[in-house]
């Protein structure tokens, strides 16, 4: 069984009885482990304990994700920061296609594609001479599947599979807060959408931000079920981070590659703001200065 495999079951298991508060030998049972390798596997892949990793499932504890993350937001746009970068270490410079490029899609282009591991299950990461162009989940890796995924926006494009580059790509897209990463990613969308992405890339890990929130952000503050379509349509899983988008209420809601996979990012992103750092501030009532967040 895969590691994330394992950390999907505990996250179900917890979410059925959380409230009989399991110790770490019934979560380690869960996950058909003994609680020293349980133990030592857990803190290995979210970088904190199975009992910190509680808390981050709470709805109090999203709750204050949520205002840290308006507060962060807020110091980014007050700050002037523009689409194409953020104050953290993966910083995207994401292109839109033109009306030109959408309507010839994908015609005459090679896009490189492949299955790998990640911290979050198999994902499938597609890049185009123009930059990355498709990342998503999937159970397992199917081919014919992906293909079809990669399609959908891009269907006149040829596919050749390339396992080992999209591997390589992949540790460099999940890589803990310290290890900068700058990448160029392309994407087809409506004005909108694109609005909607580049807004997303502003928000912080570790950090969540609200539909109505992120509607303000785009100038359209009355139109969070429209933000909500686009985050859904979001066509670079992660590297967008549509993840970090909940409701007011501190619920996370659906994501389109599994529930327990959103709660999983968002815990293991969360991780380093519990043993400190400027998101740890801001959750304590703060908002960090702009001096003290990491650079892109």
């Amino acid at each position: 069984m895969r590691e994330f495999e394992r950390i999907a079951k505990i996250i179900r298991f917890l979410d059925e009885h959380h409230s009989e508060q399991p110790d770490l030998k019934t979560l380690a049972a869960q996950a058909g482990l003994s609680p020293f390798h349980f133990h030592r596997l857990f803190s290995h892949w979210a970088g904190i304990t199975p009992k910190d990793f509680l808390q981050c499932l709470t709805l109090s504890h999203a709750k204050r994700l949520l205002d840290a993350g308006e507060s962060v937001l807020e110091t980014a746009l007050d700050a002037g920061l523009s689409g194409p970068g953020r104050l953290h270490d993966l910083c995207v410079s994401l292109e839109a296609a033109s009306p030109g490029e959408i309507k010839a899609s994908g015609a005459g282009w090679t896009i490189k594609a492949g299955f790998t591991d990640s911290p979050f299950g198999v994902c499938l990461v597609g890049r185009s001479a123009r930059g990355i162009c498709h990342l998503s989940f999937f159970d397992r890796a199917d081919r014919a599947q992906g293909e079809a995924a990669i399609h959908k926006d891009w269907p006149l494009a040829r596919v050749h599979w390339d396992d080992p580059t999209a591997g390589q790509l992949a540790a460099q897209l999940f890589t803990r807060p310290g290890n900068g990463v700058s990448l160029r990613a392309f994407v087809r969308g409506k004005a909108f959408q694109v609005r909607v992405w580049r807004a997303l890339l502003r928000v912080p890990p570790g950090a969540l931000v609200s539909y109505g929130r992120l509607a303000e952000v785009v100038g359209r503050p009355s139109a969070a079920r429209a933000v909500g379509t686009a985050v859904s349509r979001n066509p670079l899983a992660y590297i967008i981070p549509c993840h970090r988008v909940i409701h007011a209420t501190g619920v996370l809601g659906d994501y389109r590659w599994g529930v327990e996979r959103k709660r999983a990012i968002v815990a293991w992103e969360t991780a380093p703001s519990l043993k400190g750092g400027p998101l740890a501030l801001a959750l304590r009532g703060g908002v960090p200065e702009r001096s003290s967040w990491p650079q892109a």
